[in-house]
């Protein structure tokens, strides 16, 4: 299978972990990514604990392409400075932020402004609940801000027909940086990633024709059944499997010259 997609995981699947036991268990599960988030493992502003993390992980053979930030379109400037601070001393490329419900365009641009001016960009979670909610809706929002340095990650809604949710993903695939990763039933139950082959495997397993982002892209692994280490080794053998061997992508993920 030939995948335009590198394995990785989302440090907010193993919230109650150290920042070294995630690692380990990136490592063991033979993932090549974190996404580490600022709830959690690595608060904005942070940068000391944001280069300690970075040197760690290159120790380790793991990249940080991006920074889950919980930055919301319309907050403070220092808030989004202080994410900035962050990603840069990881050494992510790209810095995950929000768009309520209601947000302005022009909003969303302040965040992409400022981070073009750090030589970064940023990703619009695609989440329920937010003007991100839908393709159309991000759609939307991608034109009317209209910047180089704004993207958008994507994931499932869970329950959705596989085929609903590959249109969705097709949608706004040429403006992708990244996706989150799992397989969750209507009510939220956390099924074995295996079981989403339907969608995943059209994801990941078609070299994407028509991206803007032109750096490798991660699929992070969001979130495992008993947030269990042991069945994130078999959801992490299930998503290497769609991703291929992509071990030569690695190095790219160090340039910034993407956007």
């Amino acid at each position: 299978m030939t995948s335009d997609f590198v394995p990785g995981l989302c440090s907010v699947t193993f919230r109650s972990l150290s920042a070294d036991d995630v690692i380990e268990a990136t490592v063991a599960a033979g993932l090549q990514a974190i996404e580490w988030g600022g709830d959690v493992h690595l608060a904005p502003g942070d940068v000391a604990r944001a280069t300690t993390l970075a040197r760690r992980c290159a120790d380790a053979g793991v990249r940080c392409p991006s920074y889950g930030s919980y930055v919301a379109a319309g907050g403070a400037a220092r808030d989004m400075d202080a994410a900035l601070d962050t990603a840069d001393a990881l050494g992510a490329r790209t810095v995950r932020v929000w768009a309520p419900l209601g947000v302005t365009p022009d909003a969303v641009g302040e965040l992409a402004v400022a981070a073009g001016a750090r030589g970064l960009t940023t990703s619009l979670e695609f989440h329920p609940g937010t003007s991100t909610e839908t393709a159309a809706s991000t759609l939307a929002l991608l034109a009317a801000v209209d910047s180089e340095h704004l993207y958008t990650y994507w994931q499932p809604v869970a329950g959705a027909p596989p085929a609903r949710s590959l249109a969705e993903y097709r949608a706004i695939e040429h403006a992708c940086s990244h996706v989150h990763v799992f397989w969750w039933t209507q009510d939220g139950t956390r099924r074995p990633l295996s079981e989403g082959g339907e969608l995943w495997a059209g994801v990941l397993g078609s070299p994407s024709t028509a991206v803007r982002w032109r750096e490798p892209r991660v699929a992070y692994l969001e979130f495992v059944a008993d947030d269990d280490t042991a069945v994130l080794a078999r959801d992490a053998a299930t998503l290497r499997g769609w991703c291929g061997a992509n071990d030569g992508l690695l190095g790219a993920l160090d340039h910034r010259d993407g956007g």
